[in-house]
């Protein structure tokens, strides 16, 4: 009998990519997401990619007693990808008690209930903002924690010690939180890909809408970074290495392959980038000029960071496989399909 595995925020960015991935793989996948930042007709997408639709359920997970009786419901649960959370670094910085509700919240109310209906294995999506502003690069999971540059970073940190906290006192749960860099491209296919409601809080759908003429112009945020061309600097990696990582990890918990009841990792490609640098990669791959201008630094904004992913290299088995230049290619084959039709 396949495994089926609970994906939240499963018709998100990273979540439906990575529903994509556990198919391929043989598992049954259930979403559940309240499509604050993401649409249902992604379900269309992952269905033409895989062949299979997932089962979908809309609500928050702060509600309790929805989240009560979807369990009540699916009892034959073997494990969870928790991806639903509040994600934009900008708007936490203006909205901080809007995260600490969704993203803090929902993992408490999930891990209770994996207490109460016997689930074991969650992976958790984590975020290299948990570091801060790291004082050596690169980071490895040794690196520790500074404060957070962004109550969304913040809710990061809290989230993994509650499951170090959670782990500790219950053997039965096993997690794994990943710590991933900036996921950037889309799925070959462009069946899928990323599609945020309303302004975009990462920077390459800025770059993709600008290119299509949806946006006027592009702000690059700071070029007065100690950064090679002054611009802040980041580890890209392309979204389908990040889902593939999401499966082997989850496939690590199921076959009790864990060395502790409570593991972290880093998930990045080790090569850190500048935004004018990627700007510059996306013009060249696509053949195309962008209109950009420099503004002031934003806050919440850390420096520069990029990943060492030895750790998860050895211990997972996993690396990337995909380039800057599949994920500029991708992204833009991507915005130029959601031109032509709905997703």
């Amino acid at each position: 009998m396949k495994k089926k595995v609970l994906v939240t925020g499963g018709t998100g960015y990273i979540g439906s990519h990575t529903a994509v991935e556990l198919i391929k793989e043989g598992f049954e996948v259930i979403i559940i997401d309240d499509l604050s930042n993401s649409q249902a007709e992604v379900l269309n997408g992952i269905e033409k990619i895989s062949g299979v639709r997932p089962e979908f359920v809309q609500f928050n997970l702060c509600e309790e007693d929805k989240l009560t009786a979807f369990f009540e419901k699916h009892r034959d649960i073997d494990s969870i990808i928790h991806f639903a959370a509040s994600k934009a670094v900008g708007e936490s910085v203006e909205k901080p008690l809007l995260y600490y509700k969704n993203n803090v919240l929902s993992l408490v109310l999930l891990l209770e209930a994996m207490k109460k209906y016997n689930i074991s294995n969650i992976v958790f999506s984590s975020s290299c903002t948990v570091y801060g502003q790291p004082d050596k690069l690169p980071v490895t999971e040794a690196t520790p924690f500074k404060p957070a540059e962004s109550p969304y970073g913040n809710t990061k940190q809290i989230g993994e010690e509650i499951l170090r906290d959670t782990c500790k006192v219950n053997k039965d749960i096993q997690a794994i939180s990943l710590r991933y860099f900036n996921p950037v491209g889309a799925h070959d296919s462009a069946l899928i890909g990323e599609l945020p409601n309303g302004v975009p809080a990462n920077l390459v759908p800025f770059i993709t809408q600008t290119a299509a003429g949806i946006r006027q112009q592009l702000m690059v945020f700071g070029n007065d970074y100690s950064t090679p061309d002054g611009s802040a600097m980041r580890d890209y990696i392309h979204v389908v290495d990040l889902a593939v990582a999401h499966v082997i990890a989850l496939k690590r918990l199921i076959d009790k392959k864990q060395k502790n009841n409570y593991e972290f990792f880093n998930l990045g490609t080790g090569k850190g980038l500048t935004v004018l640098q990627l700007i510059q990669v996306f013009e060249k791959v696509n053949n195309l000029k962008l209109n950009y201008k420099v503004v002031d630094r934003r806050a919440g904004d850390v420096e520069k960071i990029y990943a060492d992913t030895t750790l998860a290299n050895k211990e997972l088995g996993w690396e990337t496989k995909l380039g800057v230049e599949e994920m500029m290619r991708s992204a833009w084959k991507w915005q130029q399909q959601l031109a032509t039709k709905k997703v």
